[in-house]
């Protein structure tokens, strides 16, 4: 029997025809110089799992969807789609767009995409991200195959996906980095070495790559075969310069050789720049962990756990030390992220389920409890934390409040940030400094990467409860069943502290103010393909 579908239409849609041909704004200049951080791990959009490489590929690669000028989802390679009445089928019709080498864009470099990030032989940490799709997860488990994956290119325009369960924002995940489209042929002829040069990072984004010297620069340029060029990319050359050194980073801005910086300020300057309104503070739906390997002694003791979590002082941090509008974590989720109550947000609804400030005789009462009174006989732990200044002054902040209010001792080596992803990869820590910004605005993207299944787990932590509440939650799109699911689930993480928050980001970026049209979103991704200069 033929389901009804409905039509799913965007007033972006006649935007987008209004605006055609009005062509992208004028610049005075052609290149901007922006800084995200150090060498990425990957930018590979099937393996990355950081907003910096997500943030370069969002800019090589577009999906199914994008973000507008606005800051909004708009249609991307695909200029329509209908979703079934239940929710459960989406068919997506590609517009005529092309790779950054002139070949088409297909419906069947997408189904190659999603099924290889799925395939467990990849090893993508956001595999989880694509079990939306019917037999996504049981795939990415070997209990499907391939063809039992729901999606697939109907023709070269046409993919249609089933889903194993209705996902509300299904269509905003069509601009995440893992659902991005690849092309087989090139992946088939270079594996893994695909993306290291420009000849064979090939994309169909805005922007493709002309050069990267590594630990220097990623330079991007102009995409002339890019579907909407005529009215995107005014900047036709992107310097992504790579470095950890925040003084050298603000000394570059300073001398005008850098446009933008994200988040690499000095830690002592960090209140004084915003202040001056030389740095910018964006708001972010992100939290700031430490988390803890579970399979560790003396970690394995939910109760040594929790006494760590008490003898932190989140208000003192983020008033003493990161001194950036901050908000001290009161659970999982952060602020802003909507809730049942359309006035209010899933935090203000959850209440605060862990403590501001330090709880001294609680603290300790749980570390005698675990076996080690005043500390006596508790081993001395190592925090992984990446380089850089503001990543040093809060470990070390959190390391004084341990060993004063629990008598215990912590060492805090640092190293290089595609180090440290590659160690909490590998669950080859006990305790590291690590944080997650939202990869769309539901509870949802804060919570199921905790399940015992996911590959963003990497605390060893497993529930049956929270993994029971987390998949109530995803069997439906009543809020009013989706919601107190997920407040349930939230409560048994925070009952057991497999991670410990510390603090709801916000992003701090330094900004030329010739620098404008430039999108900072609340997921921590930049957008230059709208920006100009003055």
């Amino acid at each position: 029997m033929l389901k009804k579908v409905i039509v799913f239409l965007l007033v972006v849609f006649v935007m987008t025809s209004v605006l055609a041909g009005c062509g992208a704004p004028s610049s005075t200049r052609e290149s901007i110089t922006a800084l995200m951080g150090e060498e990425p791990q990957t930018i590979d959009p099937g393996t990355n799992s950081s907003v910096d490489g997500g943030t370069y590929i969002l800019h090589a690669f577009e999906g199914l969807t994008r973000v507008d000028k606005d800051n909004k989802t708009a249609p991307g390679i695909a200029n329509k789609w209908e979703i079934s009445t239940d929710g459960l089928t989406y068919t997506f019709h590609l517009r005529n767009a092309k790779w950054s080498d002139g070949q088409p864009v297909k419906a069947q470099d997408f189904e190659f995409a999603w099924k290889r990030a799925l395939d467990p032989a990849t090893a993508s940490e956001y595999a989880y991200q694509l079990w939306y799709i019917k037999n996504g997860a049981e795939f990415s488990a070997g209990k499907a195959k391939a063809e039992d994956v729901g999606v697939k290119a109907k023709d070269d325009k046409t993919l249609e996906v089933l889903l194993a369960a209705p996902t509300p924002y299904f269509i905003d995940l069509m601009h995440f980095p893992t659902y991005m489209p690849l092309r087989k042929d090139i992946i088939d002829k270079y594996a893994d070495q695909w993306t290291q040069k420009p000849e064979t990072y090939i994309g169909n984004g805005p922007y493709m790559m002309s050069k990267w010297v590594h630990d220097s620069e990623i330079v991007f340029v102009k995409n002339p075969n890019y579907w909407d060029s005529a009215n995107v990319a005014a900047i036709k050359e992107i310097h992504w310069k790579l470095m950890s050194d925040d003084a050298a980073a603000l000394s570059a801005f300073e001398a005008g050789e850098i446009d933008l910086v994200d988040a690499l300020i000095p830690q002592a300057e960090v209140k004084n720049l915003i202040d001056a309104g030389t740095a910018k503070v964006y708001d972010l739906v992100g939290t700031y962990y430490i988390y803890t390997n579970v399979d560790k002694e003396p970690l394995n003791n939910p109760k040594v756990r929790q006494a760590l979590s008490l003898a932190i002082d989140r208000q003192f941090i983020v008033d003493k030390v990161t001194k950036a509008g901050q908000k001290p974590a009161e659970g999982i989720v952060p602020y802003k992220v909507p809730g049942l109550d359309a006035t209010k947000d899933f935090r203000t609804e959850g209440g605060s389920l862990i403590s501001k400030t330090t709880q001294a005789e609680e603290a300790k009462k749980l570390l005698a409890e675990a076996g080690f009174p005043d500390g006596k006989g508790f081993p001395e732990l190592e925090i992984y934390y990446n380089t850089q200044s503001g990543h040093k002054a809060i470990m070390e902040a959190v390391m004084e409040m341990w060993k004063n209010t629990l008598g215990i001792t912590v060492k805090s080596p640092n190293m290089e940030w595609k180090v440290l992803q590659d160690k909490v990869n590998n669950k080859d820590f006990v305790l590291a400094r690590m944080g997650w910004i939202g990869d769309y605005n539901d509870p949802m993207t804060f919570l199921d990467m905790w399940t015992s299944d996911s590959s963003q787990n990497n605390t060893n932590w497993k529930n049956a409860k929270f993994d029971e509440a987390i998949k109530k939650a995803k069997s439906t799109a009543d809020q009013k069943i989706r919601m107190p699911a997920m407040h349930d689930a939230e409560k048994i993480f925070m009952e057991d502290m497999p991670a410990i928050p510390i603090y709801y980001y916000v992003s701090v970026y330094l900004e030329n103010p010739k620098v404008q049209g430039h999108i900072i979103d609340t997921l921590g991704f930049l957008y230059l393909q709208y920006a100009y200069t003055k």
